[in-house]
């Protein structure tokens, strides 16, 4: 449904030339080949230059990954391995490098959608990868053409089937500890970026366990 619908709004608004922002437009395409490897410049200076980002790098995207994962499992998605799966990751975004890519990690609204659409173990993203190759060598200018307002209806829609009503009816209720974790959370990704509601989200849930503990210890 998804695929169609994205299919069927850059075919309207290509055809009747619809003032829309395109992927073309925003980001000039998407490459169609592939580069070669090549080992970036290493110092002292430029570890010491990138260390601080890098740190952040892997702090988000481990928790965002083991995120993915954890909604996933509860999806039925089958379980999965904390260790394997950033080990994975990590091995993935060296080999990245090497060919110039970017920090990447596992994304919650792609796991979603891949369990939703019945995926139940890992054959499921081994073929999403190779999807991806092949839509970029073989159809990239066509995605050129696909709305920005296209994607962020398929995420909106994504992202309201991954809500747990009662979940949140059940944290709200009795864990208001949570509560206040998911309200912070979220008001921080909404109002500033995904980046500081999750590192904020993570230290509050950090501390609150702390303070819990003690209260319960002094009991």
């Amino acid at each position: 449904g998804m695929l169609i619908g994205v299919a069927m709004t850059s075919v309207v608004a290509a055809v009747f030339h619809f003032p829309v922002v395109t992927i073309q437009e925003q980001f000039g395409g998407i490459p169609s080949s592939l580069p070669l490897p090549s080992f970036p410049e290493a110092g002292w200076d430029k570890v010491m230059a990138v260390l601080p980002d890098a740190l952040a790098f892997t702090l988000l995207g481990g928790i965002e990954s083991l995120l993915s994962a954890t909604v996933a499992e509860r999806m039925g998605g089958g379980r999965y391995r904390p260790n394997g799966e950033l080990m994975a990751q990590g091995l993935a975004n060296i080999g990245s490098a090497l060919f110039g890519g970017i920090c990447v990690t596992g994304t919650i609204a792609r796991t979603a959608t891949n369990v939703k659409a019945g995926s139940r173990g890992p054959v499921s993203g081994m073929l999403h990868a190779v999807f991806l190759l092949l839509f970029m060598l073989v159809a990239a200018p066509l995605a050129g053409y696909i709305p920005l307002a296209t994607l962020a209806g398929v995420l909106v829609v994504v992202a309201w089937n991954m809500v747990e009503v009662d979940a949140l009816k059940e944290s709200f209720l009795q864990r208001p500890a949570e509560a206040v974790v998911v309200l912070i959370t979220l008001t921080l990704t909404v109002f500033h970026d995904l980046t500081t509601g999750i590192v904020a989200g993570c230290a509050l849930s950090f501390v609150l366990q702390q303070l819990m503990k003690r209260i319960k210890a002094s009991q």
